[in-house]
């Protein structure tokens, strides 16, 4: 199956402390190839990232990076990827993903992967980009930072319609099925 779609992924340059986190970037990368979507990634062969890559590769799908020059040695730029696209700054990085993509998936991740989140979620906010945004709440990670939408929500700093701009899903096959029905 080909298709001419691609998913960004935004998660960790590092694994976590649960299999379930290696797991469901196994799970994904490998799910975004069989559904012939193109993965666009931060590039980096390390952490969730490097596992969702490499097993979107090893089910022959495509693989498009965008790393920062800066971050080259640190994330460890994989080689085996379809693009390789190296700007100046995370921004750049961020930007070049997301133009690239039409669907955003989150899984867990730390500072990066929330800052990345952020800026497409309130880019939708705004109404720049009615692109879907997924976020995977494996194992509950991601419940603390629903609390917090919803602390934002309750205190008025954001409408209700905040909400409605992300799907949170438990599972990577809830995340493809909503991905399948956005992408058709």
């Amino acid at each position: 199956m080909t298709s001419n779609r691609s998913v960004c992924l935004f998660c960790g340059s590092r694994v976590g402390t649960g299999r379930k986190f290696e797991d469901a970037a196994a799970e994904f990368g490998t799910s975004v190839a069989l559904e012939g979507w193109r993965l666009v990634y931060g590039a980096g062969g390390i952490g969730l990232m490097g596992i969702a890559a490499r097993s979107a590769k090893a089910a022959g799908g495509t693989v498009f990076g965008v790393i920062p020059k800066h971050l080259l040695d640190i994330e460890v730029a994989d080689s085996n990827l379809d693009t390789l696209i190296v700007t100046k700054t995370m921004h750049e990085r961020k930007d070049t993903m997301f133009a690239n993509s039409d669907a955003i998936a989150v899984l867990p991740g730390g500072a990066g992967t929330l800052d990345e989140f952020f800026e497409v979620l309130t880019w939708r906010q705004l109404g720049l980009h009615r692109k879907p945004i997924y976020v995977l709440n494996s194992g509950g990670y991601w419940t603390s930072l629903l609390e917090l939408a919803n602390s934002v929500i309750d205190a008025g700093f954001a409408d209700e319609q905040l909400r409605d701009h992300f799907v949170v899903v438990d599972s990577v096959s809830t995340l493809i099925e909503g991905l399948r029905k956005n992408l058709a």
